[in-house]
């Protein structure tokens, strides 16, 4: 999909002093709820496109564009962080008078859901959620393998890193963490470069960075956060991400619990809605078939 149909396709509101873009779409037929999608890093809510149209079919979507992110504002300077993604994620929700719904994360969202699930667990949180089902993303920054682009924008010279951040850079990073057998397509890196560089937003790769700070001063918070769930959680990660493929899940085993619902993708990357958009449908529907929800029409 063109980035120019999924933005026609949106929506802004002024969210905790900043403009964010968001897309907010009825289910097209019977509904089922809502699902709230939050997107990683450093992409957009374009990341869902590929599995948007079969969940739209009976659940009200909506989805934005974090802080710095897409067509959302990118303040610079701004010290990026995520509590304030979890401020802005819930003002949404406040926004539409959302009462109750699943949530759906993916990488840097998953550490905002953590944060908003945390609230969740103390009665604090905006909503009622029904269900969090997280894609690969650093659940615990012990088990997180940045890469070293990352590693070198987090450190004293990051401002001067992200000056050599190029699609170049970004087709070698993405090629590193997509599965060898689903690569993205040249189409899908051009749209992920023309939505991190719109508005100039590649002058904030360094800042945007922090959430790697943020899971170590957080650490047991959200690890709490997923230990107390108020709701049904779960896992669909690819296997060979080499930053939170299957050495993330296994440490989720270890400090979670093998009971929650988990669904492992072999030979499939970081992104598996992009890479493998109609297991990870098969996986949700799983997902929320065990969290009795409805999967077929009555």
């Amino acid at each position: 999909m063109r980035i120019e149909d999924w933005e026609a396709r949106g929506k802004r509101a002024t969210l905790c002093g900043h403009d964010i873009f968001f897309i907010d779409e009825p289910a097209r037929g019977d509904s089922w709820g809502t699902i709230l999608l939050i997107h990683g890093f450093p992409s957009a809510s374009w990341d869902w496109w590929k599995i948007w149209p079969n969940l739209n079919r009976h659940y009200r979507l909506v989805a934005m564009d974090m802080l710095g992110f897409g067509f959302s504002a990118k303040p610079s300077p701004h010290d990026y962080r995520i509590m304030e993604q979890a401020d802005i994620c819930e003002a949404l929700v406040g926004h539409l008078e959302l009462d109750e719904f699943h949530v759906l994360a993916h990488d840097y969202g998953d550490t905002v859901a953590q944060e908003m699930l945390a609230r969740q667990n103390a009665g604090a949180g905006i909503g009622r959620w029904r269900s969090c089902l997280f894609l690969n993303g650093g659940l615990f920054p012990e088990t997180h393998q940045a890469l070293l682009v990352q590693r070198l924008l987090l450190g004293p010279l990051g401002f001067l890193v992200r000056h050599a951040f190029s699609r170049a850079s970004m087709r070698k990073s993405f090629d590193r963490v997509f599965g060898p057998d689903t690569p993205a397509s040249d189409e899908e890196m051009d749209a992920l470069w023309q939505l991190f560089t719109l508005n100039d937003g590649q002058r904030n790769l360094h800042r945007l960075i922090h959430y790697m700070s943020d899971r170590r001063s957080n650490r047991q918070r959200w690890l709490d956060a997923l230990c107390e769930a108020c709701c049904p959680i779960g896992l669909i990660n690819g296997s060979v991400d080499p930053v939170s493929g299957e050495h993330m899940v296994q440490r989720f085993e270890q400090l979670v619990g093998r009971e929650h619902f988990i669904s492992r993708l072999p030979n499939i990357g970081h992104y598996p809605q992009l890479e493998a958009p109609d297991d990870v449908l098969a996986a949700y529907r799983g997902f929320l078939v065990s969290s009795g929800e409805p999967t077929e029409p009555a």
